[in-house]
């Protein structure tokens, strides 16, 4: 079990969080730029005993989900492929009875140089099919967001994003992402405000 930050009573008067990390299911998809917050969510989860759950709704199976009782925070990760993140979301929220601003969203940006994080409290989907859902199918733009630089494209940026990463680029990830799970720990504890988060987490490059 990870500890420190996750355990503890939750502070008074505090509802429960969600934390999503987008991706696209299947071996085809593993270490993908577009999988990286698969990866968050993995080193989150890691730490802990137990499995996931399969998460389902209207009996379809939409992702799996992992419990971290002690902080009343749940880990989603969506198994409806990209595009259609918002309909796990929404009905983990539905479920859950999380509010928008206690969702956070981990998710890729090849708008962003590898290793770069950027950590908002609302935001436009930036052309992010997998933000755009979840904004469509919340009806808000008012959720946090952590975005995870993978670097921009050389050409297509569809190819770019469902491509894995370079050798050369892993030290870099690997760096990025424990900063990244660190960023999320702290958040789900309720460590710091948003604005203290903010300030320790965003960066250009490692």
């Amino acid at each position: 079990m990870i500890p420190g930050p996750f355990a503890g009573e939750e502070p008074p008067g505090e509802g429960p969080r969600l934390v999503v990390g987008l991706g696209n299911p299947g071996p085809d998809y593993e270490g993908s730029r577009h999988n990286v917050g698969f990866e968050v969510l993995d080193l989150l989860a890691g730490g802990f005993d137990g499995s996931p759950s399969v998460f389902r709704a209207n009996g379809l199976c939409l992702g799996e989900i992992f419990s971290i009782r002690e902080s009343n925070c749940s880990l989603l990760r969506p198994l409806t492929f990209m595009n259609r993140s918002g309909e796990a979301v929404s009905a983990a929220v539905s479920q859950l009875r999380v509010e928008p601003a206690s969702i956070l969203v981990v998710l890729d940006d090849f708008h962003l140089p590898l290793g770069s994080l950027r950590l908002r409290s609302r935001g436009s989907c930036g052309g992010h099919n997998g933000l755009r859902s979840i904004e469509e199918s919340l009806g808000t733009l008012d959720f946090p967001r952590l975005r995870i630089g993978v670097g921009e494209p050389r050409g297509s940026a569809v190819e770019h994003v469902l491509n894995s990463f370079r050798s050369a680029e892993r030290p870099v990830l690997e760096e990025t992402l424990r900063e990244a799970f660190l960023a999320v720990k702290s958040w789900i504890a309720r460590e710091h405000s948003f604005e203290e988060l903010q300030a320790q987490t965003n960066r250009q490059s490692p």
